[in-house]
C-alpha cells in the first residue's frame, strides 16, 4: 500500500513500544523510507538509548532528527533538511498527568491546558504549515487520536484535546484540498505505550475495552492493526479520503454496553428465543 522508495515522517517516537515506532517500522515493511522525530536528546538517552528491545544495529539504523513541537524554529528547521515527503504522521500528544487527568475533572492549571492544547491539537496545524511545501505533489497526513464520542473516566482534558485535533484534522482538510493533501485521523483502541501508562485509571479503561469489543482487542497485538490503519490511510487505496477519521479499536467504541456472554467469541450459544 504504501509507495516503495518514497520517505514517510513519523513524529513523536518515544521508544520502541511506542505506537510511532510500529507505524514507522510497518511503513519501511512496504518498502518506504522513515524519518522519525524525537523531542530532544534527553528523550532519546533516556528511552532509546537503554531500550533493550533494540539491537544496537536497529538504534544505528533509526533515521530520526530532534523536533520540539512547541519550537517553531526547530519544525521549520526541520522541513527545510528532510527530503520530499509522501506523508506525515503526527503521533504526539500531552497533558500533565497530575492537573490534567485523574478522578477529578476541574482544575486551575489553565497554563497546563494550554500546553496540552499547543502540543495535542494545535501542533498538527504546525505541521501543515511548515510541512506542505515538502509535500510537492501532494500526500496524505495522519494523526492519532482516541474515542471522542464517550467520555472516559480520568481522561478528562485529554478527550477534549483529541476532539479539537478532530475537528482540526476537518478544518485542515479542506484547507489543503487545492494542495492535494489528503488530513484525516486514526481512532485507535488503548494500547499498551510508556505513554499510557502515565493515564489515571488506564487498566479500568481496558477492562472496559474487553467487556464492549465485539472483535477481542488486545492492547499490545494490535499495534500492528492500528499501524496497518495508518498505512491505509497514507496510501493511494486512501486517494479520495480526507477530513474523516478511520476508527480501529475492535468495535468498543459503538457498542455503548458491555456484550453480552453469548455475544463474545466462544461464547455459550444465543439465548433461545433471541432475534
Amino acid at each position: 500500500m504504501i509507495e516503495a522508495g518514497k520517505y514517510y515522517l513519523v513524529m513523536g517516537l518515544l521508544d520502541p513500544e511506542s505506537i510511532a515506532y510500529h507505524i514507522g517500522k510497518t511503513i519501511e515493511s512496504m518498502g518506504g523510507n522513515v524519518i522519525y522525530t524525537v523531542q530532544n536528546d534527553i528523550i532519546k538517552r533516556r528511552f532509546l538509548d537503554r531500550a533493550a528491545a533494540l539491537t544496537d544495529e536497529e538504534r544505528a539504523n533509526l533515521d530520526f532528527r530532534f523536533c520540539d513541537i512547541t519550537d517553531i524554529e526547530q519544525v521549520k528547521e526541520l522541513f527545510g533538511s528532510i527530503a520530499p515527503l509522501a506523508g506525515i504522521v503526527h503521533s504526539i500528544a500531552f497533558a500533565n498527568p497530575r492537573t490534567l487527568l485523574g478522578p477529578e475533572f476541574h482544575t486551575d492549571s489553565i497554563d497546563d491546558i494550554k500546553l496540552a492544547h499547543h502540543i495535542s491539537c494545535a501542533s498538527l496545524a504546525t505541521v501543515l504549515k511548515y510541512g506542505a511545501a515538502r509535500m510537492e505533489k501532494g500526500g496524505s497526513v495522519v494523526a492519532l487520536t482516541f474515542d471522542t464520542t464517550h467520555v472516559y473516566p480520568c481522561y478528562n482534558w485529554m478527550g477534549v484535546q483529541k476532539a479539537a485535533l478532530e475537528a482540526l484534522v476537518r478544518a485542515l482538510a479542506r484547507r489543503h484540498g487545492r494542495d492535494n493533501i489528503r488530513v484525516n485521523a486514526l481512532s485507535a483502541g488503548p494500547l499498551a505505550t510508556k505513554a499510557a501508562t502515565k493515564i489515571p485509571g488506564f487498566e479500568n479503561m481496558i477492562h472496559m475495552w474487553d467487556a464492549a469489543s465485539p472483535l477481542k482487542w488486545d492492547i499490545v497485538k494490535d499495534k500492528q492493526a492500528v499501524a496497518d490503519g495508518v498505512a491505509f490511510l497514507l496510501s493511494p487505496f486512501a486517494a479520495k479520503i480526507t477530513g474523516h477519521t478511520l476508527v480501529v479499536d475492535g468495535g468498543a467504541a459503538v457498542t455503548a454496553a458491555p456484550l453480552c456472554d453469548w455475544e463474545r467469541p466462544g461464547g455459550p450459544p444465543t439465548p433461545e428465543g433471541d432475534a
